[in-house]
């Protein structure tokens, strides 16, 4: 490297710099800095690695960056991992990492995605370890990442930006800390009513809500001031008294001063996290556990990502102040104005009608319960805008109007629009055709994922050939025709009140692509497309053509280019009619079968040609079902959700809270269809082990509790399209109550996994007698929770109708009635007995007029509830751990970890140490005895 080549990059004489030469064609390292900003005091070159410790020339600050060009073999790339790991023993002040590593962490960094490797775990333990330190964040709080483009490189250059870019004042932000403060509400009731102002209502709320925002903002700075200035305050308040308490004994004004001032510093450390966890937006982490550190980290990320320095619009870029104010002004209005082209009309179509009582119920005034409970629902942390107060209390306080008085008018849209959306959801499932899935109670996001790895499963098995389009359509809200909205609503018989676009904006995409699904129905009835037909057993056909999931469409046709055609016109047609836009570059056909002429129908269609296995939903579809590659999505988003950096900010409380949030909604979501690998489960275990106790590939921790103590717990849909494809394709058994057991070998095999695990539900569920016409009168457990036929099973051999139903052995004209048990031949005199022990058991059960039921055998009253199915499923030890004792919601979660350490006996006391290998004096640090245990030390027991 030249000078020369160095000077032409640019500052002149002020520019300084030092290079790694490469080797060959590969490596080389060039780090360029400008002396006005900072100088260099040290640096070092390695292998792979080039790094300099530099010192701001305004602050003074030291710091470290290191350059990187990685190796490509497996072998060279663990020298440079333990290259940078001796950079890092050298200097102890801030590091940063840049540079190429020549490593993917994650399979969207590869053009064709991929499995995810043994290196690229590494590589995210490495980087987790290494990239940049927790100090050099604090240091530079404000910076920025940015890619720029590459005109001449494959690589993309990366812009590392200091200090960011705030335009303009503030927004006004409610803050949860106040209403900490004693009096609170009081004092902001006075407030609101000494504002008088004079106008419409409107004018009066936007009035007395404006003074109200100027009145809390004196009020904060003169009651909360900088919270930072004031714990540090009161931390030096008590260093000043424990220091002379050191020298001297405190007098008794002295000691409730210092215990004033400990409690000052308590007070404003609590404030202090409370802010921050509000701005962090991490409401699962609870207040009071000293996570202030990870809340503050997750507050800066959300501020950067936040920042918007510059906009592209229209393939510009707009990086004044000015210009992207009328740059974003004048996007949203092109894109919110009403198209004055032509529409396409849609008064010929049938939709789905609710009826004239349904409607009215819709239109009558809110009452108080309506609203209560819809403030309920409302999350009480987060604001419901940035320029409106949050609805901020608990689920379990009383709540009074007075109270409410100021405060409910800033959420009023909101929580009008909410009321509104909760009467809706009573009768979507009348004008949703079954094929839309999204937000319709009782149909489920995982009912379309079932469906869509069945239809490919039946044309796998027939061996026929079709195609699967998915379909990308922007999001209604900001590109919806309304007159075709309110068209669409009218025709489903919704009234002009419930019509108002105020409470049909958050269905509007819903209840537009009831018109696609409306198109789609009569193409297919005409022909013009196909669909996959579901056949099993029966001579009933099921034919499914399309599924919805909000904006997510799929629709199934024959592998026949006239059908692309025609679905080509309906969605030229949709567009036109709902003013939506079907992004076809994002959108894909998937051929299943060989698939003859592909690249010519995705032609057609104007789309791209994808292949199985693929995902819809978020989850594998036509993917290998035992395969682990199904599961690398999964991890490597685990991965990311508990990253480790996280760690060294949050308690070992906050950690299981973490764990269990991240376990309850990735992993568990993928196991509702799919059976996870012991591999997959393996690593998963190892990467949550790993966060919550510490350690990984470079550092050993000690795991004080097994994993499997860890993993305990702490302490109405009608007739669905999902169930009728598995009966339509498997067919039922046991009087309707099940679907038979799927047999074969061909295709995705979903429904086949999942009946494996039916068996322990089976066992744990009764049936409940009504007409006796569902129910087994041998083999399903209705009498007393068992089986007749395994309770006497002599009888049960010796039975005329083995597959008789209740009802069946029922005779009504005995009297009132009575059992009619039928055998193959008489009894013999030892036999008898048996028959009247059952006869004993039958006599209190007879058939009535009721439908049959299953119930839980485990629930209360009967019904299901997951935890206890997890009981069942876990077999947990019958040892009685005081868990309602130690997993208190008041308690932080950090005490109650410890005292959990505590109680399973695994806490780090002197002897357990010792017993790992770590050298001290065997003595009591209370008293100061020698002792071989902590335990025995009768001091420290007193």
């Amino acid at each position: 490297m030249t000078e020369g080549v160095v000077r032409s990059l640019g500052s002149g004489r002020f520019l300084d710099w030092r290079a790694l030469d490469a080797d060959g064609a590969a490596g080389g390292l060039l780090i360029c800095w400008d002396k006005r900003s900072m100088e260099v005091v040290d640096w070092e070159e390695g292998q792979y690695s080039l790094s300099c410790r530099f010192k701001n020339v305004e602050d003074g600050a030291v710091w470290v960056f290191t350059g990187v060009y990685g190796p490509f073999t497996k072998e060279a790339r663990e020298g440079l991992w333990e290259e940078l790991g001796a950079v890092r023993g050298i200097w102890e002040e801030p590091w940063c990492l840049g540079g190429d590593f020549n490593s993917t962490l994650y399979q969207g960094e590869r053009s064709r995605q991929g499995r995810i490797t043994s290196n690229m775990r590494r590589f995210a333990h490495i980087i987790e370890e290494f990239l940049v330190t927790p100090s050099w964040l604090d240091n530079f709080s404000g910076v920025i990442q940015r890619r720029l483009p590459r005109p001449v490189s494959d690589h993309f250059p990366i812009l590392l930006e200091g200090g960011g870019l705030r335009r303009g004042p503030s927004p006004f932000r409610f803050e949860n800390m106040w209403l900490k403060v004693e009096g609170f509400l009081d004092l902001i009731r006075s407030w609101w009513r000494e504002i008088e102002v004079r106008g419409t209502a409107s004018y009066r709320l936007a009035a007395k809500t404006k003074e109200l925002k100027q009145k809390l903002k004196v009020w904060n700075r003169e009651v909360f001031g900088h919270l930072e200035d004031n714990k540090r305050a009161a931390l030096q308040q008590v260093d000043y008294w424990d220091g002379v308490e050191s020298e001297r004994s405190l007098s008794l004004e002295e000691t409730e001063v210092k215990k004033e001032a400990k409690e000052s510093y308590q007070k404003w450390v609590m404030l202090e996290e409370s802010h921050w966890r509000q701005l962090s937006r991490e409401v699962w982490l609870k207040e009071g556990d000293k996570n202030t550190g990870f809340f503050h980290r997750m507050a800066n990320a959300h501020r950067n990502n936040n920042t918007v320095d510059r906009v592209k619009i229209d393939g510009v870029w707009l990086e004044e102040d000015q210009e992207v104010r009328e740059g974003i002004a004048n996007a949203f209005h092109q894109r919110l104005s009403e198209d004055v082209g032509w529409k396409a009309d849609i008064e010929g179509i049938q939709l789905n009608r609710i009826s004239q009582q349904e409607a009215k119920s819709l239109e009558i005034p809110f009452s108080e319960n309506e609203i209560h409970s819809a403030l309920m629902e409302m999350s009480g942390i987060k604001p419901l805008g940035r320029m409106v107060l949050p609805w901020r209390f608990g689920k379990g306080e009383q709540m009074t109007w007075e109270i409410l008085d100021p405060l409910a008018s800033w959420g009023a849209i909101q929580l009008m629009a909410k009321v509104l959306a909760n009467r809706l959801k009573r009768v979507l499932n009348k004008v949703v055709a079954p094929t839309q899935n999204a937000f319709v109670m009782g149909r489920q996001i995982l009912d379309a994922s079932l469906i869509a790895n069945e239809v490919i499963d039946s044309w796998q098995k027939r061996k026929e050939k079709g195609l699967i389009c998915k379909l990308d359509i922007e999001k209604a809200y900001d590109s919806i025709n309304w007159k075709f909205l309110l068209k669409t609503f009218h025709k489903m018989g919704f009234g002009p009140r419930a019509s108002s676009r105020r409470s049909i904006v958050s269905l509007s995409l819903r209840l537009g692509m009831e018109v696609l699904d409306a198109l789609i129905r009569r193409a297919v009835a005409g022909g013009y497309l196909s669909g996959c037909s579901i056949k099993g057993d029966r001579r009933h056909t099921l034919k499914i053509s399309h599924l919805f999931f909000a904006d997510d469409t799929i629709v199934f046709c024959e592998a026949n280019k006239e059908h692309l055609t025609y679905l080509s016109w309906i969605l030229l047609w949709f567009e036109a009619a709902s003013g939506l836009r079907i992004n076809l570059d994002k959108s894909e056909i998937i051929p299943v079968g060989e698939v003859e002429e592909i690249e010519a129908m995705a032609v057609e269609l104007g789309c791209r040609v994808g292949s199985l296995p693929s995902h819809y939903l978020g989850l594998p579809l036509g993917a290998p079902h035992k395969a682990s590659s199904v599961w690398d999505g999964v991890e490597e988003r685990v991965r990311r959700r508990l990253a480790r950096w996280k760690r060294q900010y949050i308690s070992k409380g906050g950690r299981i809270t973490l764990i269990r949030s991240v376990l309850a909604s990735m992993p568990i979501y993928h196991m509702s269809l799919f059976r996870m690998p012991k591999a997959v489960a393996r690593r998963l275990d190892k990467v949550q082990r790993d966060f919550l106790w510490g350690g990984g590939s470079e550092v050993k921790k000690a795991h004080l509790i097994k994993w499997e103590a860890i993993c305990e717990a702490k302490s109405n849909g009608g007739d669905d399209l999902w169930k009728q494809v598995i009966i339509e394709k498997y067919g039922q058994e046991g009087h309707g109550w099940r679907a038979k057991k799927a047999i074969g070998t061909i295709g995705v095999g979903v429904w086949k996994e999942i009946w494996k695990e039916s068996d322990w539900c089976w066992d744990n569920m009764g049936f409940i007698v009504g007409k006796g016409n569902k129910i087994n009168f041998w083999t399903d457990a209705w009498c007393e929770d068992t089986r007749l036929s395994q309770r006497f099973p002599h009888l049960y051999a010796m039975a005329a109708h083995r597959e008789a139903t209740v009802e069946e052995m029922w005779d009504q004209n005995f009297g009132q009635g009575g059992w009619n048990l039928r055998f193959l031949r008489d009894f013999n005199d030892w036999e008898l007995e048996m028959i009247g022990n059952l006869l004993h058991v039958l006599r209190s059960y007879k058939p009535s007029m009721e439908e049959d039921s299953v119930r839980w055998k485990g629930g209360r009253n009967g019904k299901f509830r997951v935890k206890e199915a997890y009981r069942v499923v876990t077999r947990p030890n019958d040892i009685g751990f005081p868990s309602r004792s130690i997993w208190v919601d008041s308690v932080p979660t950090k005490v109650a970890f410890y005292a959990w350490e505590a109680t399973w006996g695994r806490v780090l006391t002197l002897d357990r140490l010792q017993k790992r290998g770590w050298q001290f004096p065997n003595c009591c640090f209370l008293c100061g005895c020698a002792v071989g245990f902590s335990r025995n030390c009768k001091g420290g027991v007193n």
